[in-house]
């Protein structure tokens, strides 16, 4: 064949490869319009299991793919917190062509019958470590506090409840996580604590981001909790949860807890424009067994309600806006064995939260977006009398020494913009965005003492309050970031970006690099193997920086510890000087594999290294003879390691379930916060942390029984007893903070749900047991030496019969 002819007959082929294949683009949207990005897309050939094409959806939900030649093929489709498509059949001929899909949002019932479970995908959309909850799932689970979205979070592999309710994510202190709601910041303002009630019918998913995070998301070295709340579609739908209040016997028959729930949502202009609205109510009556009539009740009483609208001004154009209100009244606040009526608080607090937030696609994968949020915390303590509070080695007397009010706010704009797509050594897809946060904080305090008595009743000190208690303090930050989304080759995933932060208080600049890969290797599609490293810093604690403004504390002390008429006042100062800003590295290795029948297998690495965070350290001897003094530095160090095993599986719609192993451990350098109302002394600080749980196995499910429309429902919980401080009867940690435990925890929930219809309504009733085996898990201990109930525990949920009944709207 002369190089002519043979030429001639490589671009005959080349032609007829080119004419034979065809392109394949399209959109993925929810029903009610918006962009489903990182959508996986799938396409198979017609009696195939191999797939022939891959895609993943860009920000505004579109989508390409080349497949090898005209024909039919089945299309699949999956993202999270949606019900999947799968064996879709489409037919394509030779040249371009379009296809719409639509995901439905997870809810109970499912309008579509042909819908499928919910997958666990190991696409390359993203590098971090990813855990994702429906609100159907949060629905299912039986956690002993069902109205409360933070204990939920315990749910999940990483997410520990401390005995004080608080919660932990990879080892970190509350306020190290990040909490969003659609897209803003959530924590205390003051604090960055998660205080907020949210009624959990009105939330669509929850997801926990942890490792090398992108560079978005800031201020939070811990991970990242996103909660996003459902949006209403064209359908009226309601539902209501536990509106017949329970009776617990406990000493007698009452009304224990009454937690009713509504959440209704439609449409306010068909196709255009819906709403969803969430109302959570919360009556508690608690008794204490072992205190006697009449002084062993407490009382509370919340509500709060969340307003979500989504407005499509155009198909292009979605608007969204949220308020919520919450307030909370109760009684006798911190009653326990230990914490007669009298040394207990009365609390009032309230809780406001707006948005407004507008999204704005354009060609090329292009995306802007803007939104404003505003946040107002109010916080009442009163106590029940002016008596002074005692620390004695049977527990408190008198009546608790803080009286007074707090406010808290934050103020948040965000500007975030994904960049047309850019094809240079692989396809890039950037994100770049600005926030600027404004903080304030106000108090009115006084403070009356408190004495500590030793085992005869004597005072060992007395503590006493100087100054005013009305303080304000307020902060500025600002924040920039670039990353980019850079797919090298189909089966390779790399995400670097870089954000700056400067904090008013600190007055500094601060760069967070970070950068991860996902490789998924040849022949196993199923298969995604991932490693990070981040800088992250944590958010500045606006209220560290309010004690040298608070009152002073002046202690004196008895024979023969000192003089009483030697007072000792107790000071805090900042260091002269320039603070530098929480610094953390972050490591992180995972692999991600998924089983047969949608099982998802996960085995992770993370390792999580603090330094110069903000703490008080002083020098405050047992009997000093000069003022005790306590200066804010980058004197803390924090230390966690973790592995995590984890198997999960999604199956016929609304089934589910999870086990999971975690080893890990959790150490600071400065375990007790020193402040001005903390009463302990302590000249060995560091030591575990409070939450450290070294080991831990946590299951739960929501499966099918052989009868129709029965489901079992179950939580189970294995991990080692949080650690505990021994003091002397002068309140001074003896040895190391946190050389002590309590027992192993151990909780198993077992709860069966019948699903049934009556009047034209859909019903789900439950009955069940928490603790179902009774396991003793106190929370409360007697740590005071020399004391004749030395080591004694207290607390923890005994076995208790639940029922509760939902109410799931008409039938259609």
């Amino acid at each position: 064949m002369t190089p002519r002819s043979l030429g001639l007959a490589m671009a005959l082929s080349l032609s007829a490869i080119a004419n034979a294949q065809v392109r394949l683009a399209g959109r993925v949207t929810s029903d009610t319009n918006a962009p489903v990005t990182n959508a996986f897309i799938t396409v198979r050939e017609k009696g195939g299991f191999g797939a022939v094409a891959r895609a993943l959806t860009d920000p505004a939900g579109a989508f390409q793919l080349q497949l090898p030649s005209a024909g039919d093929y089945f299309l699949d489709a999956e993202a999270v917190g949606h019900y999947a498509v799968q064996e879709r059949r489409i037919s394509v001929s030779a040249g371009d062509h379009d296809v719409s899909i639509t995901l439905i949002p997870v809810r109970e019932f499912a309008d579509n019958v042909e819908v499928a479970a919910t997958s666990n995908s190991v696409a390359l959309d993203h590098i971090q470590t990813e855990q994702t909850l429906t609100g159907s799932q949060l629905l299912d689970i039986p956690f002993p506090v069902t109205h409360d979205l933070k204990a939920a979070m315990r749910v999940l592999p990483g997410v520990v409840q401390d005995g004080k309710n608080g919660i932990h994510l990879n080892g970190g202190a509350e306020n190290q996580t990040l909490y969003l709601l659609d897209g803003f910041n959530i924590g205390d303002p003051l604090t960055g604590n998660f205080d907020t009630r949210i009624s959990i019918e009105g939330i669509q998913t929850m997801n926990v981001e942890t490792g090398s995070l992108a560079p978005e998301y800031g201020k939070g070295s811990a991970g990242v909790v996103a909660i996003e709340m459902r949006t209403g579609d064209d359908h009226i739908r309601y539902s209501a949860t536990n509106f017949i209040p329970g009776i617990d016997n406990n000493k007698g028959f009452y009304i224990g807890s009454w937690n009713p729930r509504f959440n209704v949502s439609g449409p306010i202009r068909r196709g255009r424009v819906w709403f969803s609205d969430s109302f959570t109510g919360q009556y508690n009556q608690t008794v204490i067994p072992e205190l006697p009539s009449g002084q062993d009740t407490a009382h509370s009483l919340r509500y709060s309600n969340f307003l979500h609208i989504q407005a499509n001004l155009t198909p292009a154009n979605i608007a969204s806006f949220g308020f919520m209100a919450s307030m909370w009244n109760a009684n006798r606040t911190g009653l326990g064995v230990l914490d007669p009526p009298e040394t207990t608080l009365d609390r009032r607090t309230r809780q406001w939260f707006a948005y407004a937030k507008d999204r704005i696609y354009f060609g090329h994968s292009a995306v802007a977006e803007f939104g404003f949020a505003t946040n107002r915390t109010f916080a009442r303590d009163i106590p029940q009398g002016n008596e002074v509070y005692m620390y004695t080695p049977q527990g408190r007397r008198g009546n608790y020494y803080v009286n007074g009010t707090r406010e808290a706010s934050r103020d948040q704009f965000i500007a975030n913009a994904y960049l047309p797509a850019l094809n240079w050594l692989g396809a890039h897809q950037f994100k770049a965005g600005i926030e600027q946060d404004w903080r304030s904080y106000g108090q009115n305090l006084s403070r009356t003492g408190y004495e500590w008595l030793d085992l005869n009743m004597d005072p060992v000190r007395r503590v006493s309050f100087t100054g005013d208690g009305r303080i304000g303090q307020t902060d500025l930050e600002s924040t920039l970031f670039v990353q980019d989304n850079w797919r090298v080759r189909p089966r390779v995933l790399i995400e670097a970006g870089l954000r700056a932060d400067w904090d008013r208080l600190l007055r500094n600049w601060t760069a967070s690099p970070r950068a991860g890969v996902a490789w998924s290797p040849p022949k196993l599609e199923n298969t995604r193997v991932s490693a990070g490293y981040a800088i992250a810093y944590d958010a500045t604690n606006l209220e560290l920086f309010t004690r040298p403004l608070d009152q002073t504390a002046v202690t004196y002390y008895f024979p023969p510890y000192g003089l009483p008429d030697q007072p000792v006042p107790s000071t805090f100062t900042i260091a002269p000087g320039h603070l530098r800003s929480p610094r953390f590295a972050v490591w992180n290795m995972a692999l991600d594999h998924r089983l047969g029948s949608n099982v998802y297998a996960r085995i992770q690495a993370l390792r999580r290294r603090g330094s110069n965070g903000l703490s008080y350290v002083g020098i405050p001897l047992f009997a000093p003879s000069a003022a005790s003094v306590f200066r804010l530095g980058n004197a803390r160090s924090d230390f966690y390691d973790a592995v995590e095993l984890t198997l999960r599986q999604n199956f016929h719609k609304e089934y589910s379930w999870m086990a999971s192993y975690t080893r890990s451990r959790a150490r600071s350098t400065e375990v007790l916060d020193l402040a001005t109302d903390s009463p302990q002394l302590v000249n060995a600080n560091s030591g575990r942390l409070p939450w450290d749980a070294p080991n831990r196995l946590l299951g739960w499910g929501y499966l099918p029984t052989p009868w129709r429309d029965w489901a079992i429902a179950y939580l189970v919980e294995y991990r080692n007893g949080f650690p505990f401080s021994i003091e002397n009867s002068g309140g001074e940690v003896v040895g190391h903070v946190n050389s002590f435990s309590y027992p192993d925890f151990f909780e198993m929930n077992l709860h069966v749900e019948k699903r049934f219809e009556w009047r034209g309504q859909r019903w789900a009733g439950r009955v069940g047991y928490n603790n179902l085996t009774g396991h003793k898990n106190p929370n409360v201990v007697n740590n005071v030496m020399g004391s004749p109930q030395f080591l004694s525990m207290y607390g923890g949920q005994s076995r208790a019969l639940q029922f509760r009944i939902r109410w799931l709207g008409k039938l259609k």
